[in-house]
């Protein structure tokens, strides 16, 4: 199971951990990078320093490992003024904070993952315009963004593994399968594989070769003219990037959806749908297509498609495209809800639903041969989320923000059943 802290933790720790009726046995957890480096670079906070040692203490004590993660859209305020990750200072300035963070928290954590969702970060900064900054459209500032934090985890790798820390260490990508809307139009199935580079092989390649395979390559040049701009990538980069995959321990893949594409040739057009008002999201990219919903397959109140074999789909393609992964872990699934609570319990059929078709379908890619290490559910309870504010729950546990009492839903109680029998019903 999953859980990004993000409510009042300090006084609450751990809320949901502790009731162990539920089986709860792994969680997602971020390290602030400011609570350790308060500007980023500098200075150490020893309180933040402890709070984790304390967190990862109680994690242990309940049997609960904890997945930690260095960075969760959270760049400190000095390094994001300075340019983000399109600064390469940034990436020197993460590498020291990694290596701190390994050195000082050795022994008590044995996963560890250096970012969570690159595509995330760097679409919501530079393409959809929803995280600070709010540009739009910026294919080039996209993919500069993509290499530069792949570099960043590359150096990150490498310094685990030259420091001889215990454990294992991976990165964690956003990937969403991508079909053209009709599988005969050869502009369909351009715009599909347009998205696909975008989002998932510019990364994947970077994860698994080091490099960049020459269709991925054409396509991220091609795309990264069309906003005006051209790829820094430097052979020195390539070097680091290519021995950091061959001792990559892991790939954690964040799973919701599945996208349709359609071929698109008009301006820019790009809403998101943070409100849950169904039918507001509007994704038109010029050079790259049109996302459209597919009749027949349904979408959530935010507009996500719910097409469990999606999932299925995107990791026998990591099996086959490249056979040099370890191991796969999914690390985020699970479905965004306007979640009731009706004389103190919620009724999340629904959610119970997506799981359970996402879970069958996870088993019959393992039946296949896919090396899936774990599965974990957003979210442990309700939380923050970054684009959607808190009218958008995930959680197992309901959250009364006021009150910050935890109510398990039905939901909780399900897979409660599903972690004891190892059964899906």
């Amino acid at each position: 199971m999953l859980h990004n802290i993000t409510i009042r933790l300090p006084e609450q720790v751990p809320p949901n951990i502790s009731d162990e009726r539920f089986g709860i046995n792994g969680i997602r957890v971020s390290i602030a990078w400011t609570r350790i480096f308060p500007e980023g670079t500098g200075q150490v906070n020893p309180e933040g320093v402890q709070f984790y040692h304390d967190l990862f203490s109680a994690c242990h004590a309940h049997g609960v490992e904890p997945f930690v993660t260095l960075h969760h859209f959270d760049t400190p305020l000095p390094l994001f003024e300075a340019g983000e990750f399109l600064n390469r200072d940034t990436i020197d300035a993460f590498v020291e904070y990694a290596r701190f963070c390994f050195e000082e928290y050795a022994g008590e954590v044995t996963y560890w993952t250096t970012f969570n969702e690159i595509w995330a970060d760097a679409t919501n900064h530079y393409i959809e315009g929803t995280f600070p900054g709010g540009e739009k459209a910026q294919l080039h500032k996209c993919f500069q963004c993509e290499h530069n934090m792949m570099l960043a985890h590359a150096r990150a790798v490498l310094a685990f593994k030259e420091g001889g820390h215990p454990g294992k260490i991976g990165v964690i990508q956003s990937l969403e399968y991508k079909y053209p809307l009709d599988e005969n139009d050869p502009a369909d199935i351009a715009a599909a594989k347009n998205e696909d580079v975008l989002q998932n092989q510019f990364l994947l390649d970077a994860t698994f070769r080091g490099d960049y395979a020459p269709d991925t390559l054409e396509i991220a040049q091609r795309l990264t003219a069309v906003s005006g701009g051209e790829l820094d990538i430097r052979e020195e980069d390539l070097d680091i990037m290519r021995a950091a995959a061959k001792v990559n321990d892991y790939l954690g893949v964040n799973n919701y959806q599945c996208r349709f594409l359609k071929a698109y040739d008009g301006e820019n057009d790009l809403h998101h749908n943070g409100t849950g008002e169904k039918g507001t999201d509007r994704f038109h990219l010029a050079g790259v297509g049109e996302r459209v919903n597919k009749p027949g397959i349904p979408t959530t109140d935010w507009d996500w498609i719910i097409y469990p074999k999606g999932l299925f789909d995107l990791l026998v393609r990591i099996k086959l495209q490249y056979p040099n992964y370890k191991q796969i872990f999914i690390t985020e699934n699970g479905m965004g809800y306007k979640d009731a609570l009706v004389d103190g319990f919620v009724d999340d059929a629904p959610r119970i639903d997506y799981v359970r078709q996402h879970l069958r379908w996870l088993l019959k890619a393992m039946e296949l041969g896919v090396n899936v290490g774990g599965y974990f559910m957003w979210s442990l309870q309700d939380q923050f989320s970054w684009t959607n504010g808190y009218n958008k729950r995930y959680g197992f546990f309901y959250v009364d923000y006021e009150t910050q009492r935890r109510i398990p839903k039905a939901s909780a109680y399900w897979f409660k059943t599903v972690a004891e029998t190892r059964r899906i019903d």
